[in-house]
């Protein structure tokens, strides 16, 4: 869990409330602050990209399996630190550099902190207790989040709050570095696998529907201070919806706890990808206090349980090679982070309106949402549960 804080609730997403504060002290524009979350979501998918190649490239470069997963963690976990810190350089042009490091490695830490816990719990015959970990994102978003409003009242420049946030998670990561060890965890069990001639097909689809959701929720997740700040200029809120966000996360994963292993993950992704689509067209339909609250909460509620069910889909339909699959997946997931960005960016090149930008953005992300429902309806058809 605090693994996934320090990757995720801060190197990756503890630029979305520093940046206004950013675009307050003139370090960038709106245009470059996207280009910056691209190259960090570039760098997030090409770290995925080496969890698929683990077999091969992680063994060369750090031993035997055993050693591999955990230095991996520790090497993630320390450029987090050092890539925060690093962004309190007034040295533009390096950010982006920065920013994609820090991707890499939040999807080091993201794919084998998650393989590593999850093969444990299976281990210790209880799974359930998988949605803990995903705890992790929403509790660094909601500490991050809130350590950002105090700033921005204080009026603090962006430079001090970017070492506050790398002194934040170097704490963090001193709690935890001993725990991760190197040890063999006991392999999954295939009782719910679906048959062999399904397992390519159902991977295909799983993919293609988890990248969906990646470009699905960035806009809303990379650019909510900035939306709320747009359209309520004088609410005290603006700069509380993203640690509402974060908060949303951590009762979402909390929730997957007393949900009955035995369902179907596909139908509760279904109803993840809803959930969050309602909540990024609320900012469009409703964008007044209540509708970007309930737009938080919709949109965080579903963010890591989504994560969760589909690493677990990953582990019934491909329990032997989990580990690649969840490379792969989190790979898609990269290339959707990437792309949702880098529209919004080339759409406010080339219209000067704001407000019709980023509606055209928001609308494209909800309607991905929506095709990743039609994908799983069409999976749990095609591909039905076989069970004993």
């Amino acid at each position: 869990m605090l693994a996934l804080a320090v990757a995720m609730g801060i190197g990756r997403f503890a630029f979305t409330p520093l940046l206004p504060m950013m675009l307050r002290d003139g370090a960038i524009s709106l245009q470059e602050g996207s280009w910056l979350a691209t190259s960090n979501y570039l760098g997030y998918w090409l770290g995925a990209l080496a969890c698929m190649l683990q077999p091969w490239l992680w063994r060369r470069l750090l031993g035997r399996p055993s050693f591999a997963m955990v230095r991996a963690v520790r090497w993630g976990l320390g450029l987090t630190v050092l890539l925060t810190l690093a962004m309190a350089l007034n040295w533009p042009p390096a950010w982006p550099v920065l920013r994609f490091g820090a991707g890499v490695a939040s999807a080091l830490v993201f794919v084998y902190t998650s393989g590593w816990c999850l093969a444990r719990l299976a281990a210790a015959g209880a799974p359930q207790l998988g949605g803990i970990i995903y705890v992790g994102p929403g509790l660094g978003i909601l500490v991050s989040g809130l350590l950002a409003s105090v700033m921005v009242a204080q009026g603090v420049a962006a430079p001090t709050a970017w070492v506050v946030m790398g002194g934040l998670a170097l704490l963090l990561t001193l709690c935890i570095w001993r725990q991760f060890r190197a040890s063999q965890p006991a392999a999954a069990t295939a009782a719910a696998v679906l048959p062999a001639q399904n397992g390519r097909g159902a991977m295909a689809v799983l993919v293609l529907a988890y990248g969906l959701a990646g470009f699905g929720y960035i806009i809303s997740a990379t650019f909510l201070p900035v939306l709320a700040r747009q359209a309520l200029p004088n609410s005290a809120w603006q700069d509380l919806f993203w640690p509402l966000f974060g908060l949303a996360i951590a009762a979402g994963a909390l929730l997957t706890t007393r949900l009955p292993t035995h369902w179907d993950r596909r139908h509760l992704l279904m109803g993840g990808y809803l959930m969050q689509a309602v909540g990024v067209w609320l900012a469009l339909w409703l964008p007044s206090l209540a509708g970007f609250a309930l737009g938080s909460v919709l949109l965080g509620l579903p963010f890591t349980a989504i994560s969760l069910f589909a690493m677990q889909e990953v582990r019934r339909v491909q329990p032997h090679s989990a580990h690649t699959y969840m490379g792969l997946l989190t790979a898609a997931y990269g290339l959707g982070q990437i792309a949702g960005p880098a529209l919004v960016g080339v759409i406010l090149e080339h219209n000067p309106d704001v407000d019709t930008g980023f509606a055209l953005a928001l609308n494209a992300a909800a309607a991905a949402l929506v095709l990743g429902v039609a994908l799983y309806a069409w999976l749990v058809r095609a591909a039905p549960l076989h069970r004993d």
